[in-house]
């Protein structure tokens, strides 16, 4: 029975080091692929603060209902570098754009995105993402607006297109010229 007890024993200390083990390669394996999934940027704003900045700095301190904003477009001099350059999360400026974001930017379409079903999404949120125009009423880039789900409780695709094109349309003054949105702040 001493034996029995033993091999019993043993056998349990190798499997609990075998499921620690086990443990630490699977952590170390989702941290590894949690880097590589990170994109590389692909544009360095300037060391001075932006008007494009000060501008969405501007629509969140007005809006509590937004959980962000943020300017997306190719930076002056640049060619086909799509890429966000003002906004909310300022560690993410510079990282790449993905191809809804550029259909904004090269075809002029909006995107109301109620963000059903997304499990990674830690906040409730509703995206729309429209295209940015200058007092001209030119098409200049990308506007995107994530509204608080938990915050305009009630209100659907509609309401959240008219709230984010109003707030648009009223920016456009602000807009000489593209080129201007990334002018060092006054």
């Amino acid at each position: 029975m001493r034996t029995l007890s033993k091999l019993v024993s043993a056998s349990l200390i190798a499997s609990a080091v075998s499921l620690a083990t086990l443990t630490t390669a699977i952590a170390q394996t989702t941290a590894t692929a949690s880097a590589s999934e990170k994109r590389a940027k692909n544009w360095t704003p300037p060391t001075h603060k932006i008007y494009a900045q000060v501008l969405s700095d501007q629509i969140i301190a007005a809006h509590p209902d937004l959980l962000n904003v943020t300017f997306h477009g190719v930076p002056p001099g640049l060619k086909e570098v799509y890429t966000m350059f003002a906004g909310s999360y300022p560690e993410r400026i510079g990282n790449p754009d993905d191809p809804d974001d550029i259909d904004v930017i090269t075809k002029g379409i909006t995107i109301v995105d109620p963000r059903w079903h997304r499990a990674r999404d830690a906040v409730k949120k509703f995206v729309v993402q429209l295209p940015l125009r200058d007092a001209a009423g030119e098409n200049v880039g990308l506007l995107v607006l994530a509204y608080k789900l938990d915050a305009n409780p009630g209100k659907g695709e509609k309401d959240f297109f008219l709230a984010a094109t109003a707030l648009r349309d009223s920016l456009r003054a602000q807009i000489p010229s593209y080129a201007g949105l990334f002018e060092a702040a006054k």
